[in-house]
């Protein structure tokens, strides 16, 4: 009773509490709860002779027969443009139990034309471990629709040979997890950072005592759980809904190479340098002033002047900030009229000469 009233007025503090910061289930997961990928194979029948006629299709069509007791004289030909061989993929959520339900996405493995109007016979769903996690067998929703032409054309309109089968998956057995083992939970944060991983461990001490919680690395904390599974559900219901104030993130500048986009994070700043890039060159300086009416030498301020200039071929451009930051040079340069390329050759060379204090990253 002592800790299921502890635990309600810990919910009750946080409920009154507002922040603008984002909550811990946003920016982390706990360790042991995941999602599996299920896989699988089958046949779908009662295509409208849209099927395929690979030789694996054939053999499973004959295999299923012979589950049934059916056996094919020699010689006799099974193709079938009603039937196709596809493959079966679905993820099964973290706690999931037997009997419930879960979505199927079915993909043609040979050169059937579309899986419009089939159904998926009885087919198992397996993990990674080769058990059997769950069994599909349903009527295909297929979205794609594709024409063919006389002279051999073929027009499309998304693809035919994929399809889903809503709620078409029975979970037969249940994944086991490290959910209720031990005496901690670990939250795992999907993006790394020294700073918030600390500013994690903080806000559940600040709310439930010092030692509480330890920042492990720069993505785990582990934090000192009950054992009683109740309350240890109650207990992680509070934590995830603490808001964190996440570390900034590294200055970053992200660069696509086949669209030519630009991507430039915070806190991106550069030091002087130039750069010359075919007819554009561009100069980033550092000059020092000095401040107020006083003379050289008497213990004046000395004010720092950044500036960046461009010049290409006669055209000249200034421009003068109280800081050289990366958008200014961005600005410079798209201001005499240079093409993406002429950009990403400028950052490149930036960081290759140490002039840019971020990380380059080309996609």
């Amino acid at each position: 009773m002592k800790v299921k009233s502890f635990l309600l007025s810990i919910l009750l503090v946080l409920t009154a509490s507002q922040s603008m910061a984002e909550r811990l289930k946003d920016i982390a997961s706990v360790a042991g709860v995941r999602e599996n990928q299920l896989f699988g194979y089958g046949l779908v029948i009662g295509l409208n002779g849209t099927g395929d006629d690979t030789d694996f299709t054939n053999q499973s069509f004959i295999s299923m027969l012979n589950q049934f007791g059916i056996t094919l004289p020699d010689g006799v030909d099974t193709d079938s443009d009603n039937v196709a061989a596809v493959s079966l993929t679905a993820t099964l959520p973290a706690f999931s139990k037997p009997g419930q339900a879960i979505d199927v996405t079915v993909s043609s493995l040979g050169n059937a034309d579309s899986l419009r109007g089939g159904t998926l016979l009885l087919s198992a769903l397996k993990g990674a471990d080769g058990q059997v996690y769950a069994i599909a067998q349903g009527n295909l929703v297929v979205g794609g629709l594709g024409t063919n032409g006389i002279d051999g054309s073929r027009q499309g309109v998304e693809i035919p040979t994929v399809g889903r089968i809503p709620n078409g998956a029975t979970v037969e057995k249940a994944v086991a997890n490290s959910f209720n083992r031990g005496d901690t939970l670990t939250f795992n944060l999907n993006r790394p950072d020294f700073t918030t991983s600390k500013q994690v461990a903080d806000k559940i001490n600040s709310l439930l005592g010092p030692g509480v919680a330890q920042s492990l690395d720069a993505a785990s904390v582990r934090v000192t759980a009950p054992r009683d599974p109740s309350q240890r559900v109650t207990f992680l219901s509070i934590l995830e809904n603490l808001e964190v104030e996440l570390g900034r993130e590294r200055a970053k500048i992200v660069v696509n190479s086949r669209s030519g986009t630009i991507i430039i994070g915070q806190d991106v700043t550069v030091a002087p340098a130039a750069v010359t890039h075919g007819s554009l060159t561009v100069t980033i300086r550092a000059n020092a002033e000095l401040g107020g009416n006083a003379l050289p030498g008497a213990g004046q301020d000395v004010i720092p002047r950044q500036g960046i200039d461009t010049d290409e071929e006669s055209g000249h451009m200034f421009v003068f900030t109280p800081g050289a930051s990366l958008n200014d040079i961005v600005r410079a340069v798209n201001q005499v009229g240079a093409a993406p390329g002429d950009v990403m050759a400028i950052l490149e060379g930036l960081k290759q000469a140490g002039a840019l204090n971020a990380d380059l990253v080309v996609i």
